[in-house]
Order: structure tokens, then C-alpha cells, then sequence
């Protein structure tokens, strides 16, 4: 039996920068990982199947699901005759802008890439694994990095400032190809990504805080309104900085003290089913 954490990711910016001749954004986004985590098992199996078994009814168990996509492109690449059972301990929001179907696939491909003992470098993993997600080669390293392309040009940058993250996520689910769809990229919004990655690089907890930074939240905002309320509440409760992750419509809300983010947490507590108090990692 091997086992896999997979952590949820958030975005510090998110920036679209035009539409690419393979239909996809070309994106720039600096991600890291916070310590709000799935846990993943791996057994290898006496006949050919891939069988996912998750406890969650409302998380798929079949090929809709990132981490079986994962395993049947390992299988398929790699000439892999055996099965393997995938279980998985959810704890991550779907459909959040949290990455919890990519972080489950790039786990899934280094577990199995240990399970079947391949020996083969993240690197590699990391160009399978965009053929099915593009969140997936941030999450196969799982670090703070600047992210391009479609998501699969990695730039390491160093970890943030240590700091406490409130996670809330607001009672719907929101489709990532659906925001990409009405994104109108003639319509501009301030994104600081320079600034990010400056505070970074200086760990500067402040301009981190003021560099937060997301291309698609106000088109998130108008399926979702709840989106700038819970924003807007976390700042008036303390929150040092507050963001949308991803394409949403998860809030997180930044604070150095765990006082502060006790005060946020309630703020916010009454309003959505899925609220969390957690450190950033990356």
C-alpha cells in the first residue's frame, strides 16, 4: 500500500492574457498550496482494473474522475498491466477553484509512479498530466511558483510568509470552461502579478497582501455574488488580504495571527456550509 497527500492549491494573481490557436487561455498565475489536504491510497490489484472507491456520493468514482483519468493515462503510457484500487479521503470542496479533482490526478500519477516502482522524475509526470488538467503539473510538485502557458511553464518562486489562511467556500459549484467562455479579455482588471512575486521574493507579508490579484473574479462574482460579500466580510473582520482562488468561488482570507483568523472564521462561519481555518504551505 502507498499513500499520497494532496493538498488544495490557491491563487495569489490570476492574469488571461489572450486566447491561444488551441482554444485554451494563455494564462500567468502564481499558485501555492495550503495545508487543507485529500488523502490518497494505492494498491496494486490481481486483475487489469482501475478502481476508484471514494466515500462521497457526489464525487464521481468512474472516468469523470481526474485521479481515474490519471491512473488510466499512467496505465496507457507506461504499458502498465496490473491494476491498482485508488482510495480516496476527501476533503477538499469540488468545484471550489481549490484544484481538488488536479491535486487527487497529480498524486494519483506519483503514486503510482512509486507503486509500480517506474523511477520516473516529476518533470516527466508533469508533461503527462497536462493532456488531462491544466492545474495538474502545478500539483505534481505541489510549491509556490509562477505558472504560464496553459498553466504548464512552472517558475519556482519561494515559499510566503508564514500566515493563516480562512478558506470559505459559498454554496454552489462553478465550471472553470464556463467562466473561460464569457471571459471578455477586452474588459481590463488591475493584476499584480510583479508586485506577487516581488513580496515573495522579499517575503514581504504586507505587499503580498495588497498584490492579491484575480482576472476572473468579477465574472465569477456575477453567477455568484456571494462571492465579493464574503470577500468584503473577511476584510472587515480582520483579514490582512482577502481573494478569490482560481475561477471560484472559494474566498480565502490572509492573517498573520490565529486570533485574527478565529474572528474571520466566525464572520464568515454563518454564511457557508464549508469554512476553514488552515496554514499556507507551499
Amino acid at each position: 500500500m502507498i499513500y499520497e497527500t494532496a493538498p488544495a492549491k490557491i491563487n495569489f494573481t490570476l492574469d488571461t492574457l489572450f486566447k491561444r490557436d488551441d482554444g485554451f487561455h494563455e494564462v500567468e498565475m502564481i499558485m501555492t498550496t495550503i495545508d487543507l489536504n485529500d488523502r490518497l491510497s494505492f494498491e496494486l490489484r490481481k486483475d487489469n482494473k482501475i478502481v476508484v472507491d471514494v466515500e462521497q456520493t457526489y464525487v464521481p468514482s468512474n472516468s469523470k474522475n481526474l485521479a481515474y483519468k490519471a491512473a488510466e493515462l499512467m496505465k496507457k503510457n507506461y504499458n502498465l498491466e496490473q491494476g491498482v484500487t485508488i482510495s480516496i479521503d476527501k476533503n477538499i470542496p469540488v468545484s471550489a477553484g481549490l484544484a481538488g479533482g488536479s491535486t487527487d490526478a497529480a498524486a494519483t500519477m506519483r503514486g503510482m509512479n512509486r507503486l509500480y516502482n517506474l523511477n520516473r522524475p516529476l518533470e516527466e509526470l508533469c508533461e503527462l498530466g497536462v493532456t488531462i488538467g491544466t492545474d495538474i503539473p502545478f500539483c505534481v510538485f505541489g510549491k509556490t511558483a509562477l505558472c504560464k502557458g496553459k498553466g504548464e511553464q512552472i517558475n519556482f518562486l519561494n515559499k510566503p510568509p508564514s500566515a493563516w489562511v480562512v478558506v470559505a467556500k459559498p454554496n454552489i459549484g462553478i465550471s472553470s470552461p464556463e467562466i473561460f467562455k464569457v471571459l471578455d479579455l477586452k474588459q481590463t482588471h488591475n493584476i499584480d502579478t510583479k508586485a506577487c512575486e516581488s513580496a515573495l521574493n522579499t517575503g514581504d507579508y504586507e505587499l503580498l497582501c495588497k498584490s492579491l490579484s484575480n482576472r476572473l473574479e468579477p465574472i465569477s462574482n456575477q453567477l455568484c455574488p456571494e462571492i465579493l460579500k464574503i470577500k468584503e466580510n473577511m476584510l472587515d473582520n480582520g483579514a490582512d488580504g482577502a481573494m478569490m482562488s482560481g475561477s471560484g468561488p472559494t474566498v480565502y482570507g490572509l492573517t498573520q495571527k490565529e486570533r485574527q483568523a478565529r474572528h474571520v472564521y466566525n464572520a464568515v462561519n454563518g454564511c457557508c456550509n464549508e469554512v476553514y481555518i488552515v496554514r499556507l504551505l507551499g
